[in-house]
C-alpha cells in the first residue's frame, strides 16, 4: 500500500505568508505545502479579533479537511487573535508567528528597537506580553504599516512608489535611534531590500520566517509526522485567483495557478 503524504497547511490574511512558506520549503524541501491566502479580507489588522478568529477557523477547517498534518498561521495578527482557539480545536500541531522581540532585544546596541507591523499586531495582548517578557531595558518603537501590506498584495516590490512608502516608515524609526528593526508582518520580507536601503548598512533587520520553520520541523519530528519525498505547492485564495496567481509568481518562482477557496 502506498502511504499518502499529508501536506503542511499554511494560511495568511493574503499573499505575504508565502515568505513563511519559502522558509519552510528551504528547511523542509520534500514536504508538500498547501497555502491559503484570505485575500478577500486583507489586511487583518483592520478587523476586530472576533472577525479574525472566525476567518482563522474557516481557513483551518479548509486545511484540515484536506488532511493537513500541521497548520502554520503565517500571520502575526491572526496568531494573536486565534492561535489559542485553533490549538483547542485541533489535535494536529498549530504553529504561529510572533514579532522577534527577544532576538531584537539581544541584538540591539543602542537599546532602541523598531517594529514594523500592522495595527492589529501592535495592539494585541500577545505583543504586549512579548514586551513584558523580553523588552526590559529596551525602548521599543512601533510603526503601523498597512500600506506596506497593500504594496505586497499588489506585487509592487520595487520602484519609486514602494521605496517612498517604505522610507516613510523606516526613516523615523532609525532617526529616533533604532539600530534593529523587526519585520512584524509576513508581507514585509518581500520588501526587505527596500527596508535595508532606507535603514542603511548599520541597521539590523530581523524577521521570524526561519524560526517558524524550525519550530515546525521540531513539532513534526516530535509527533512523528515528518514525511517527504514529494514536495509541491498548492495555492488557494478567497480573493480573485487570477490576480493572486499573478502576484504569487512574482514572489515564488514557478508558483502554480491559485484556485478559489469557495
Amino acid at each position: 500500500m502506498v502511504k499518502t503524504v499529508r501536506p503542511i497547511g499554511i494560511f495568511d490574511s493574503g499573499i505575504g505568508g508565502l515568505s513563511v512558506a519559502a522558509a519552510i520549503r528551504e528547511l523542509l524541501p520534500d514536504e508538500p505545502l498547501l497555502y491559503v491566502g484570505d485575500s478577500a479580507h486583507v489586511p487583518y489588522g483592520g478587523h476586530d479579533d472576533v472577525f479574525i478568529r472566525t476567518r482563522a477557523e474557516t481557513l483551518a477547517d479548509f486545511l484540515v479537511d484536506r488532511d493537513s498534518k500541521a497548520i502554520v498561521i503565517a500571520c502575526n495578527t491572526a496568531t494573536a487573535a486565534a492561535a489559542a482557539r485553533l490549538r483547542e480545536r485541533f489535535e494536529i500541531p498549530v504553529v504561529g508567528m510572533e514579532p522577534a522581540v527577544k532576538p531584537a532585544a539581544a541584538a540591539t546596541r543602542s537599546g532602541i528597537v523598531g517594529v514594523l507591523a500592522t495595527a492589529g499586531t501592535l495592539a494585541s495582548a500577545r505583543f504586549a506580553g512579548l514586551l513584558d517578557r523580553f523588552g526590559d531595558g529596551v525602548e521599543v518603537l512601533t510603526e503601523p504599516c498597512p500600506d506596506l501590506v497593500d504594496l505586497v498584495e499588489r506585487g509592487v516590490l520595487t520602484g519609486e512608489e514602494a521605496q517612498h512608502r517604505v522610507s516613510a516608515h523606516v526613516e523615523p524609526l532609525v532617526g529616533s535611534g533604532a539600530d534593529t528593526l523587526i519585520l512584524g508582518c509576513t508581507h514585509f520580507p518581500f520588501l526587505r531590500r527596500l527596508i535595508e536601503r532606507a535603514a542603511g548598512p548599520d541597521i539590523r533587520v530581523i524577521d521570524t520566517g526561519t524560526a517558524v520553520a524550525r519550530q515546525l520541523r521540531r513539532q513534526l519530528a516530535d509527533d512523528e509526522l515528518a514525511a517527504g519525498k514529494c514536495g509541491g505547492l498548492q495555492l488557494f485564495t478567497s480573493g480573485d485567483p487570477e490576480d493572486f496567481s499573478l502576484v504569487a509568481r512574482r514572489l515564488w518562482k514557478d508558483a502554480p495557478d491559485a484556485a478559489s477557496l469557495d
